[in-house]
């Protein structure tokens, strides 16, 4: 595994691409036992084929699951907590079968004590035809380089005191 990123390494305008992912039927069947949602949008219109879509669409929400998902690994960050979601939009249908991946930038940064930072990340995710179907903001707290450097003397310091 990668590094992580630190607070002191991100800079506004920091952008990158995650790897791609396809939804398939499967996952919108597993997400609806998982969360109980059974909303025939996902489920019963498929069987009769009358989607207002013109065929069957994913959950919205387990788009944003996905997102989070490939988001995670690029950038990889040390991450500590997730504040917030922020004017989430659901601007287009996932069908089934289409391939998405994100596109993450930093678009804000604020101190937060000595040992960590605010982020605000822009996030979109695209599928194949390049299309937006999601986009929004997520604030989260990232560690600062201080932090990293106390955690790692703390379990030295438990390692050698056990030794």
């Amino acid at each position: 595994m990668e590094e992580p990123l630190y607070f002191e390494d991100l800079q506004i305008g920091d952008c990158w691409t995650s790897d791609e992912r396809e939804i398939s039927g499967d996952d919108v069947a597993d997400f609806a036992v998982l969360t109980g949602d059974h909303d025939p949008l996902h489920t019963d219109q498929l069987i009769r084929g009358d989607s207002p879509f013109g065929q069957p669409v994913v959950h919205g929400l387990l788009g944003l699951g996905v997102m989070a998902g490939l988001s995670s690994a690029r950038p990889t960050v040390a991450t500590l907590a997730l504040v917030s979601i922020q004017d989430w939009k659901f601007e287009a249908p996932i069908f089934f079968g289409d391939v998405v991946h994100v596109v993450t930038t930093v678009a804000e940064l604020a101190s937060h004590g000595r040992r960590a930072g605010r982020v605000t990340w822009r996030r979109q995710l695209v599928n194949q035809k390049n299309r937006v179907v999601q986009q929004g903001t997520f604030v989260t707290l990232v560690a600062a380089r201080a932090r990293a450097k106390t955690t790692s003397v703390s379990a030295s310091s438990s390692q050698a005191t056990a030794e």
